[in-house]
This record gives C-alpha cells, sequence and structure tokens, in this order.
C-alpha cells in the first residue's frame, strides 16, 4: 500500500516509517523537520507555512512540509496519493507549549489531515490519541474500575489530553459525515519508549527507563504505562492493513501487559493515587493498569517487548 506517515520524523514515527516500510509498504513520511534532524524537534506544525521538499532515504520518501498551510497539505496529498494515512503530527508532550498553542495545532492538524485522507480516496486513517483522555494524574482521580479499557469514562484534566480526546471525536465526525469508503480509527498508544531508550537513551521525560524503574513516583503519573515503539508501530500497520476489521470512529489501546514498576500496581497505584484503592486490587501479579484486550480480539495485535525483555544493562533493585 501507499502510507503517509504524518509526524514521521518523532519518537513514535521513526518506528511507525520503519516499521511499515519493513511489511512491504511504500512509505512516504511528512514532517517539519527533515528526517535526520533531532526528534524532539519532530511534528511542531505550529511553525510558519514551508516549501515542501522530498528525499529519499532506506527505500522511504522523506517530506519536509507544513501540513497547516492548505496549499502545502493539498500538495502532499497529491503527490503521496496515499491509500492509508497514520496521523501522529501534533505537539506530543502536555505542557510544552501553552495551553491555547496545543488545542489549536493538534485539534486543526487532525482535521485538516483526516478529511484530506477522505477527500483525496484513502481507505483507511489512523490519528494517534493518548490515554490521558482519562484525566489521571491528579490526587483527587477515581477511576470507575481497572483496568482502564476503551470504553471507560473519558475526562481530560489538561489541554492536551483534551486536544487527543477531540482528535478522537474528529474522527468519529468525519465518519459520520463523509468517510464514505475511509476507515477512520485512533489508537492511544502508552508512554511511548524508543527503542534506544532502552539501552539509556533518555525517554520523553529525560529520564532513563532505569531511572524510572527506580523511582516509582516517576513513573507514578502516567499510571506506569509504556509500550515500545515498535509495538505501537504494528498495531497501526495492521489498522492501515485490516481497515475493514475496525468500524469507523473506533478506539484502540496500545499499551505493554506489564507495569513499568518493580513493585505491584495492587501496592504502588493506592500510594499514589488513593482514589484507584477501591480497584487496585483487580490488577493481580505484572498486570499494568490499562487492557489492550479489544486490540487483540479484533485485530490479533499482542505487545511483544517488556521492560524486562528489551531493558541493557542491570535491572534496578526495588527501592
Amino acid at each position: 500500500m501507499r502510507i503517509l506517515v504524518t509526524g514521521g520524523a518523532g519518537r513514535l514515527g521513526r518506528s511507525v516509517v520503519a516499521v511499515l516500510a519493513a511489511r512491504g509498504h511504500d512509505v512516504a513520511s511528512a514532517d517539519l523537520v527533515p528526517a535526520a534532524a533531532p526528534a524532539a524537534a519532530s511534528a511542531r506544525a505550529s511553525a510558519p507555512a514551508s516549501a515542501s521538499g522530498a528525499a529519499q532515504a532506506d527505500g522511504v520518501t522523506h517530506i519536509t512540509a507544513d501540513l497547516l498551510d492548505d496549499t502545502a497539505r493539498g500538495d502532499l496529498f497529491a503527490q503521496v496519493r496515499p491509500e492509508a494515512v497514520v496521523h501522529l503530527a501534533g505537539i506530543a508532550v502536555p505542557f510544552a507549549r501553552p495551553d491555547t498553542e496545543i488545542l489549536a495545532v493538534n485539534t486543526r492538524l487532525a482535521w485538516a489531515v483526516l478529511s484530506s485522507a477522505v477527500e483525496h480516496g484513502a481507505r483507511s486513517a489512523v490519528a494517534a490519541s493518548s490515554p490521558t483522555v482519562f484525566g489521571y494524574g491528579t490526587p483527587d482521580w477515581r477511576p470507575r474500575y481497572l483496568p482502564l479499557d476503551e470504553d471507560h469514562p473519558r475526562a481530560p484534566r489538561h489541554s492536551y489530553g483534551l486536544s487527543k480526546l477531540i482528535i478522537e471525536e474528529t474522527a468519529r465526525t468525519l465518519s459520520r459525515a463523509r468517510a464514505a469508503g475511509c476507515t477512520l480509527t485512533s489508537v492511544r498508544p502508552g508512554y511511548v519508549i524508543a527503542p534506544e531508550e532502552w539501552a539509556g537513551a533518555p525517554t520523553q521525560q529525560g529520564h532513563t527507563v532505569a531511572e524510572r524503574l527506580r523511582d516509582p513516583e516517576l513513573s507514578a503519573v502516567a499510571l506506569f504505562n509504556y509500550v515500545d515503539a515498535r509495538d505501537a508501530a504494528e498495531l497501526f500497520a495492521l489498522l492501515c492493513e485490516r481497515s475493514g476489521a475496525a468500524t469507523g470512529g473506533e478506539v484502540f489501546h496500545a499499551v505493554a501487559e506489564d507495569a513499568l514498576a518493580l513493585a505491584p500496581l495492587a501496592e504502588l497505584l493506592p500510594r499514589f493515587h488513593p482514589g484507584t484503592a477501591p480497584h487496585a486490587a483487580a490488577l493481580t501479579g505484572r498486570q499494568g493498569a490499562f487492557s489492550s484486550r479489544a486490540a487483540a480480539e479484533r485485530l490479533g495485535w499482542r505487545p511483544a517487548r517488556t521492560w524486562r525483555t528489551e531493558l541493557r544493562g542491570p535491572v534496578p533493585e526495588a527501592p
């Protein structure tokens, strides 16, 4: 298939592009920065409109373009003629920009890219959402149940989480309105860990994986969730390849089955999130706080990598 990946130079985007290419697809990666630029600058679509350029590397077409510029975006879709679109571009870190900018960039991008996918005849389009739509991370957060699945009520607590919820609703809205022939879905990847981060490179928040394991407070804010970028990429690939397996507007979790923690979550969650106490006991052994069962049942997706198989160097001791 011809597949367009937006935000393909980012932490998750690089793995998505690599996995799609390895599966034999004709991949075009679009980003504001060239593929060789630092990933931290990836997918910042709030810059002024820029002329697009293209380069080939590792069998992938890398295109520099501002997706919020109507002309540049139209040229991109006309050039690539994608049969599927993976939309990852946006401000990827909560509180990284002013709230109004996060909302404006992420939501405008979602409408622009997903509607363009429909208009240009793509058969599928899948957008990156986030588990932050549940609103965890505050002392008074109280889930209805654990583990969290796609049906749990959503109640974002910051502009980033709200922008991701709007992205999901954008896919649903376009599905209802004018997406005949195009299946639009969303994926909520967990805390993404890129391959190099298992070997000690800093993660998204600046800590190493070993540091996040050693100090539970660092991972507590995300309910100790994570996913290897390559595993998440496989789910995006499946949604492109098997568009008939999902319904328009459907959402899937892509989260590792175990927790990024040395102690069981039944013990850790009530310590850092007192409101979880009534439900934490439902998490047994190494079980994580999120369920990805829908992706397993509908698409046959199961995460293959855990921190126990991927972490390089000695495993930290429990505090």
